[in-house]
């Protein structure tokens, strides 16, 4: 079972639901260490005064925030106890909202909300309203002293939450012009070569061939087998883009006929 990270109650309404959260995703990312280069030994993290450099205890250290320049005020948890209770275990649900207008831009992590003991029928008649309703709950929650925004949807008879980026967290992107007028014919390539390539989306599909083809070229390494010779930039080569969408287009066509080919002599 899953460790829970955080116990509380959702609220909408006059309605509480008891509920824990748990991770819902984990990282693959390949974790590196830092090597003395002479022996590749493990180099430590030591805690340091920034004016002196001597080492710190971690009993000795304590969260803080700066007030003004140079001027810190420390935080203990018997601080955290004095903010209201309300605040800090609840899931409060401010509206419902339709999950396609949400850019995806603003989601961050992703939670299971799992109902705690005797909670389990106000847990699934919110799973199936937002199911049949299609509406998602944005909602605010403490979690690790940072009040965040989050969507609260159901997936899979369970509740999932997003933490979310408030709207003064996400920078406007800089104006792209330039690089002459869009033709007709390139708009209409451009489409049809994007309904080529365009699938039911199975995450299954994927997978990080970056990091497969890292660590089988550390295993070669550690065995002290050969290594394949280092791959050169080319640099971005200049193209016709017409030229480059229409043979893009025509190779997608002959590869979509032969998957639906293969799909009629299978059946």
């Amino acid at each position: 079972m899953a460790r829970s990270l955080w116990s509380g109650t959702i609220s909408f309404g006059l309605v509480s639901v008891p509920v824990r959260m748990v991770g819902a995703t984990e990282s693959k990312e390949l974790r590196f260490h830092f090597l003395d280069k002479k022996d590749l030994q493990p180099i430590g993290y030591d805690k340091v005064r920034r004016d002196t450099g001597k080492h710190v205890d971690s009993d000795d250290i304590v969260r803080g925030f700066e007030v003004e320049k140079g001027r810190f005020v420390p935080l203990e948890d018997e601080d955290l106890d004095r903010l209201d209770v309300e605040l800090t275990k609840t899931i409060d649900i401010c509206d419902f909202v339709d999950l396609d207008e949400i850019d995806p831009i603003y989601f961050r992590k992703a939670y299971y909300l799992l109902p705690q003991d005797g909670a389990e029928k106000p847990y699934r008649l919110l799973v199936r309203a937002l199911d049949e309703t299609g509406k998602v709950a944005i909602a605010k929650i403490v979690i690790r002293n940072k009040q965040h925004l989050a969507a609260v949807r159901a997936a899979n008879g369970v509740l999932v939450l997003e933490t979310m980026y408030y709207a003064d967290e996400v920078r406007e992107p800089e104006k792209v012009e330039g690089g002459g007028q869009l033709r007709k014919p390139e708009v209409e390539m451009a489409k049809s070569l994007v309904e080529n390539l365009s699938a039911k989306f199975d995450p299954a599909k994927y997978d990080d061939t970056y990091r497969k083809e890292l660590l089988e070229l550390l295993q070669a390494k550690a065995e002290g087998e050969p290594l394949p010779e280092p791959r050169e930039d080319t640099g971005g080569e200049v193209v016709d883009l017409m030229a480059a969408l229409r043979e893009s287009v025509e190779r997608t066509q002959k590869k979509k006929s032969g998957g639906r080919k293969r799909a009629r002599k299978a059946s």
